[in-house]
C-alpha cells in the first residue's frame, strides 16, 4: 500500500486487476479542503495515458519492478525470445508484451526490459535507434527540396518515409515512438 509520500515517479502499481506505471503526480489544495493528489498514468498493457486522482484509485499497490538488460536472440512466431545478460537465462515475450517495437529490434543487441515480479514484461526502446534501410527505390537527387520523401522498408521489418538521398544498404537513425526519419548514421 503506497501513501503520498511513497509515491515515486516510475513505479509500477496495480489496480482493478490492471498495471500501471505513474508518469507524474502532483498535490493541489485550495481553501480548508483537503489536499487532492493527481496522478498521471499509463496502462503498461494498453499503452495508454490518463490522468486520476488518489481519491479514484483508492489504495494503491506497488507491485515489485526492475530494468534488466537483455540481449534479443531471435524471434519464435510472433514471440520474442530474450536471455538475461547476467544469469544467461532465456525468456519469451509475447507478441502483445513487445507491440510494433518488434520492428526495431536486431539481433543480438542489448536491450532494457521491463521486469514486473521477477518476470519480464516489456521491452523499452531507446528514443533514437539505428537500423539499416533494406528495400527503397533507388536513390534521386535533385529535383525536390528536403521535404521530398519516398517509403523504405527497415531490416526489422518497419516502414517509415525517408528522403530521396536514402539508398539500400544504408543504416539511418529512427525515433521509436513517431517512427520519424531523423538523419543517416555515418
Amino acid at each position: 500500500m503506497s501513501s503520498t509520500h511513497n509515491l515515486h515517479r516510475g513505479m509500477v502499481f496495480r489496480h482493478d486487476g490492471q498495471l500501471f506505471t505513474l508518469l507524474d503526480f502532483s498535490v493541489s489544495q485550495s481553501g480548508k479542503q483537503r489536499p487532492t493528489v493527481h496522478l498521471k498514468v499509463r496502462s503498461l498493457k494498453s499503452g495508454n495515458t490518463g490522468e486520476r486522482s488518489l481519491d479514484e484509485l483508492g489504495k494503491i499497490d506497488e507491485v515489485p519492478a526492475d530494468i534488466r538488460a537483455m540481449q534479443y536472440l531471435y524471434a519464435a512466431g510472433k514471440d520474442r525470445v530474450f536471455m538475461d545478460t547476467e544469469s544467461f537465462e532465456q525468456y519469451t515475450l509475447p507478441a502483445d508484451a513487445v507491440g510494433r517495437d518488434a520492428d526495431f529490434l536486431a539481433e543480438g543487441e542489448n536491450y532494457r526490459v521491463l521486469a514486473i515480479e521477477g518476470q519480464p514484461f516489456a521491452v523499452q526502446l531507446p528514443p533514437v535507434v539505428v537500423v539499416t534501410v533494406v528495400e527503397t527505390a533507388p536513390s534521386a537527387h535533385g529535383g525536390g527540396g528536403s521535404s521530398v520523401y519516398k517509403e523504405a522498408k527497415l531490416a526489422g521489418g518497419a516502414a517509415i518515409h525517408v528522403p530521396l538521398f536514402i539508398k539500400n544498404g544504408d543504416r539511418i537513425r529512427v525515433k521509436t515512438d513517431t517512427r520519424d526519419y531523423q538523419g543517416k548514421e555515418h
